[in-house]
């Protein structure tokens, strides 16, 4: 059964628009330009910041992210960023009884963001910061993740956007996933056959989640009741 439920943070619980639009600006670049073209490299299943390279080739993330925070242009997101689905899905999950975290690869800029959010809304913030630089799609990042919460990693369902960074890496772990259909990579693959077979379930919006993991967990449990008594069944059939 699903005991928890963490969220990646990136276009899952934050609209990242005002992070790219930033980009855009920091570049040079008009927004609906830089937008096509990051796009376009997500649908051709590309890595993102193959993007920058295109604008400004050499393009160095770290360097750059220096140069805006000694310009006082540093990453930022705040509540205005989060999707509108995002409070109230994380209390309806805690009031039924289930654990919740942010489970997310962020620099210590964007950790601490995060822990302002969200420190006294959910049970567990973690990143690939506080990991040490373990990092999805890394399968450990997850299991470090189910082992901070004590549980084991089928009783924790993962919600992402990404099929590559999220979805495949957590079921390999032995996750239950549920893939979102929004962001640019939610949109761009959602016709994916792997959309389909790879996530234990697809929702269009976190509001889903409680009836979903409702239903998931009522079925585990027949499943459960139906194993045990076939094994008594058994048991007396032997004796």
């Amino acid at each position: 059964m699903i005991r928890a439920v963490l969220f990646d943070a990136g276009e899952c619980l934050v609209d990242e628009s005002r992070e790219w639009d930033g980009w855009a600006a920091w570049l040079g670049v008009p927004r609906h330009t830089f937008s096509t073209q990051f796009g376009a490299t997500i649908a051709q299943g590309r890595d993102h910041l193959d993007t920058f390279q295109i604008f400004r080739p050499g393009f160095d993330m770290a360097r750059e992210r220096e140069k805006r925070d000694a310009v006082g242009q540093p990453e930022w997101f705040g509540e205005n960023d989060l999707y509108p689905d995002v409070r109230i899905t994380l209390r309806l999950l805690r009031e039924a009884g289930l654990l919740v975290g942010v489970a997310a690869n962020q620099s210590y800029t964007t950790t601490m963001i995060l822990r302002r959010l969200f420190e006294s809304s959910v049970d567990l913030i973690a990143t690939s910061w506080d990991t040490g630089g373990i990092a999805k799609p890394d399968p450990r990042f997850f299991l470090i993740m189910a082992e901070a919460l004590r549980l084991a990693p089928h009783e924790v369902l993962y919600v992402g956007d990404r099929l590559d960074e999220d979805i495949a890496p957590a079921r390999e772990a032995g996750l239950p996933t549920a893939l979102v259909r929004r962001g640019p990579w939610g949109l761009a693959r959602r016709h994916d056959p792997d959309a389909d077979r790879l996530p234990t379930m697809r929702i269009s919006a976190l509001r889903e989640l409680t009836d979903r993991i409702a239903t998931y967990n009522a079925e585990a449990a027949e499943a459960e009741a139906e194993a045990e008594e076939a094994e008594a069944e058994a048991a007396d059939a032997a004796g």
